[in-house]
C-alpha cells in the first residue's frame, strides 16, 4: 500500500467513526418509551434476493421520496470494501452463522432494511455477477471458493447458498409519527458493532419526502460547500443544515435530546408543510455567501481544522435572523460581528464539550443573534 493510499484509508476510517456528539446522542435517553409490534421470521437467500431485485424489499436511498433514484447524495457513504463481501459470501457457502436483518414493514407491505442493507446488496451483487461495474469474482476467501462466481458455483455450493436461512426482525409501522419515532427507538438499541449508523442516516432513511430534498440542495450550493469543505460521507453536512433550519424556525421549543427535536421538526415538515422553502433557501444563500465574504472559512471553526456544529448553527441562525427583513450588512461588518461571537469566554463554554443542552444551545443563540443585530 502506499503512503497515499494509507492516508486515504485512514482518512475514510475517521469519516466513519462516530463522533463524540453522535455518541452522546445516540446515547441520550428518550423522555418517553414507545411500543413497537415486531414478529420474527426466516428468509431463505434466493428469496431474499428475489424480492430485493422486484422491489418488495426496499434498500433505503436515505432520504429521497422515490426509492428508485439513484440519487448520490442520499447513499450512505459507508459501504462494504470487496474483502468484506467475499468473506460474506464464504461464511454464507461454508454455512457459518450470520447475524440476523432488521426489516420495516411499511404500509404498502413493502420492507424497508434498517440493518442488513451491505448483506443484502453484497448478495444482490453477487447473484447478477457484477460489482462495481466489474465480474464479481470471489477473491479473498479460501482456495476452495477463490475464483467461482454465482454462475459458476457447483450444484451442492449453490444448494447451500440459495437455501441458507438469515433471521429477519419485522417492526411494523401504521406510518404515523408516533409509530416511526417507536422504530427509531428500536432501531438505536441494535445499531451497534460495525460501522454504526448516525443518528442522522437513521433519521432520514425512516422520514423521507420533499424536506431532505430540501436540505441537499442547501447542501449542495456553492457557497456553503466552499465554508463546510469536502462533502461528508455520513451526511453530517446534511444534518447540520436541518439543524440551522429547525433552530432558526422553532429554537424556542428546542427540548434534549437533540435527536429527538429533529425527528420531530423532520416528521412534522417531511413535505415542507408549514415551512416556507423560498425564503429558508434565499436566507441561507445570503448568510453563506456573507460568511464566505467576511470571515472565510475559519468562521465555522474553533480552535480545529474541522468544523464546529454548534458554532455553525449559532452563526446561521443569528445571521438569517438578522437577514429576515432587514437590509444586507457588509462582509466587513459580518466579519466584525463573528470575531466579537467568537472571542467572548461565555460562547466558548457553549461551543465546547456537551454543547446541545437547552441552556447552552438558546444561550448561544441569544448571544450570536445579539452579535448581528448590531451590524
Amino acid at each position: 500500500m502506499t503512503d497515499g493510499e494509507a492516508q486515504a484509508l485512514f482518512e475514510a476510517e475517521k469519516e466513519d467513526a462516530l463522533t463524540p456528539e453522535e455518541k452522546e446522542d445516540l446515547a441520550a435517553a428518550e423522555p418517553e418509551a414507545e411500543p413497537v409490534t415486531y414478529t420474527g421470521t426466516d428468509f431463505d437467500v434466493e428469496g431474499l434476493v428475489r424480492r430485493l431485485h422486484r422491489g418488495d424489499i426496499v434498500i433505503p436511498t436515505f432520504g429521497h421520496g422515490d426509492s428508485s433514484l439513484e440519487v448520490a447524495g442520499f447513499q450512505r457513504g459507508f459501504v462494504w470494501r470487496r474483502p468484506q463481501m467475499d468473506r460474506f459470501i464464504e461464511s454464507l457457502l461454508m454455512g457459518y452463522p450470520i447475524p440476523g436483518i432488521m426489516l420495516v414493514q411499511q404500509v404498502d407491505r413493502r420492507y424497508l432494511v434498517l440493518d442488513g442493507q451491505q448483506r443484502l446488496r453484497t448478495l444482490g451483487a453477487f447473484y447478477e455477477g457484477v460489482h462495481g461495474g466489474r465480474e464479481f469474482i470471489l477473491d479473498n476467501v479460501a482456495d476452495d471458493f477463490k475464483g467461482l462466481t454465482y454462475r459458476t458455483l457447483g450444484p451442492e455450493q449453490r444448494r447451500q447458498l440459495d437455501n441458507t436461512f438469515i433471521q429477519a426482525t419485522i417492526v411494523k409501522t401504521d406510518g404515523s409519527k408516533e409509530s416511526l419515532e417507536a422504530i427509531y427507538q428500536v432501531f438505536e438499541r441494535l445499531n451497534s458493532g460495525g460501522t454504526q449508523l448516525t443518528p442522522h442516516e437513521i433519521r432520514i432513511a425512516l422520514y423521507p419526502g420533499t424536506l431532505v430534498d430540501f436540505l441537499e440542495k442547501l447542501n449542495k450550493m456553492p457557497d456553503w460547500r466552499q465554508l463546510y469543505g469536502s462533502r461528508s460521507l455520513r451526511l453530517r453536512d446534511q444534518e447540520l443544515i436541518l439543524r440551522i433550519l429547525a433552530l432558526y424556525h422553532n429554537s424556542a421549543k428546542y427540548f434534549r435530546p437533540q435527536k429527538k427535536f429533529l425527528n420531530e421538526f423532520l416528521g412534522d415538515h417531511r413535505n415542507l408543510e408549514g415551512l416556507d422553502n423560498g425564503k429558508l433557501e434565499k436566507l441561507f444563500v445570503n448568510a453563506s455567501k456573507l460568511l464566505l465574504e467576511g470571515p472565510g472559512k475559519a468562521a465555522l471553526r474553533f480552535q480545529s481544522s474541522q468544523v464546529n456544529a454548534a458554532l455553525t448553527e449559532a452563526l446561521y441562525v443569528g445571521l438569517m435572523r438578522r437577514l429576515d427583513g432587514g437590509s444586507l450588512p457588509t462582509p466587513d461588518d459580518v466579519k466584525a460581528a463573528v470575531r466579537s461571537f467568537t472571542s467572548s469566554s461565555e460562547t466558548a463554554v457553549t461551543i465546547s464539550g456537551s454543547t446541545a443542552t437547552e441552556e447552552y444551545v438558546r444561550k448561544r443563540l441569544d448571544m450570536a443573534t445579539r452579535a448581528f443585530a448590531g451590524v
